[in-house]
């Protein structure tokens, strides 16, 4: 190729790269507390400890006083490729290069004496991740690696209207930084090539809360945590020897982070038992198509960079129980249907979604002030066949790779959060 098509055509290079996770739906963290996760977040209905505040904030009027809780979830994660039968390097097996991520989150409440209204504030991570593919998986030239960092500040303020029912409201502002990049050709050597987008910004969102307990053996929730469009501020870098020299010029690019919407009933048959069914659902149609800005143009270089990403909604289905013991110990065992956000017809290696199975288990502790919960958490994901995926960009149509292939999936997760009421 030449160097006027190559600059042309950069603007389809970022389709299929936009987008990696941690650990589960699309690259979103749902796990905030150990107590929840134990029970595979099937949380929304009890939400009876301050990670309420992102889980549903109506629940911190069931908390007195001043709580503070905070932890730190862990994960291993082991995400493999394998080439279909066609391809050159058919009976390879390549294992993403980074394995290891980890998300703090701290919760705070106060309930005042003798008033139906708490507040509560949190700062978590409700979205974030980071892959790395080797260079010779046969996508190089749709996708190499990315990471996003993504935390939010979340105070709220919660009323119980009724004795049985509370409703919560917060705001959500919110940070991102991301970085992606993708190569120009086949092979990184003999001669240097890639294109390389970073940015970041800041965004502000809502999130809503109810929790109606008609029954003293059970309870309804309902959260709601609003879209948010983040314009990230950058630059974008690239370079194709012979033709293109290394370039640098700054750049920025809106998305729109989804929508959810997680509905829940808990069941309490007796005080030694909780048991909980939830439905969430994520709008990650949001992630749809965009443009990357660049301050100026090259020749050959359009200064607008249409990006189709096309994903979809997609849904967790949540289910948990927990068994209260004598003496403020308890155990939880829960699991986690989470459906696939990536279809193949643009399907990217840096997101490599699938349907996953989530299963977890945990204890913890709650005594007059000290409070803690320990949990670990296995996720699998069958393999997922790719076919029939559509190059996102001109140099992989050029060079002929796409996203075609077997894609595995493992993780093992632990989260510890810990919490002091006064």
């Amino acid at each position: 190729m030449n160097r006027p098509a190559i600059l042309k055509l950069l603007g389809a290079l970022m389709a299929g790269m936009m987008a990696w996770r941690a650990a589960a739906n699309g690259f979103r963290l749902p796990d905030q507390d150990a107590f929840a996760t134990a029970r595979g977040e099937a949380f929304v209905a009890t939400a009876d400890n301050p990670s309420a505040v992102y889980y549903n904030p109506a629940g911190i009027t069931q908390l007195e006083g001043n709580n503070v809780r905070g932890g730190i979830y862990g994960i291993y994660l082991d995400r493999s490729f394998s080439p279909p039968s066609t391809a050159p390097n058919h009976g390879h097996s390549y294992d993403n290069q980074d394995n290891y991520a980890a998300a703090p989150q701290l919760f705070y409440t106060f309930s005042p004496t003798n008033l139906p209204v708490s507040f509560g504030l949190g700062v978590y991570a409700p979205f974030g991740g980071v892959s790395s593919w080797p260079q010779d998986t046969g996508f190089r030239s749709v996708a190499i690696d990315g990471s996003l960092t993504y935390f939010t500040i979340n105070p709220v303020v919660a009323c119980k209207v009724l004795p049985s029912l509370s409703v919560g409201a917060g705001l959500m502002v919110n940070y991102a930084d991301m970085e992606m990049s993708q190569g120009l050709a086949q092979f990184p050597h003999p001669l240097t090539n890639f294109f390389r987008f970073t940015g970041d910004g800041w965004s502000v969102g809502y999130n809503l809360g109810a929790l109606w307990q008609p029954h003293e053996k059970i309870s309804l929730g309902a959260s709601f945590r609003s879209s948010a469009s983040v314009n990230l501020e950058g630059d974008t870098r690239y370079e194709k020897l012979p033709f293109v020299s290394k370039t640098n010029q700054s750049a920025q690019a809106e998305f729109k982070f989804p929508m959810t919407v997680v509905v829940g009933l808990s069941y309490r048959p007796t005080p030694k038992w909780n048991i909980e069914f939830d439905a969430d659902y994520t709008d990650w149609s949001s992630f749809d198509k965009t443009t990357i800005h660049q301050s100026s143009t090259s020749p050959g270089v359009a200064r607008d960079i249409s990006l189709t990403l096309d994903w979809q909604a997609s849904w967790m289905y949540e289910f948990g129980v927990t068994r209260y013991f004598d003496h403020g110990w308890h155990a939880s065992a829960g699991f986690v249907f989470n459906q696939n956000s990536v279809p193949n017809n643009y399907y990217s290696p840096l997101a490599a979604d699938m349907d996953r199975y989530v299963f977890s288990a945990g204890t913890g502790y709650k005594g007059r002030h000290f409070n803690f919960d320990i949990a670990y958490q296995c996720a699998y994901g069958p393999t997922h066949t790719v076919t029939g995926s559509k190059p996102s960009s001109i140099p992989a149509t050029s060079t002929g790779q796409t996203a075609d292939g077997n894609y595995d999936f493992i993780s093992h997760a632990v989260i510890v959060s810990a919490g002091w009421h006064f």
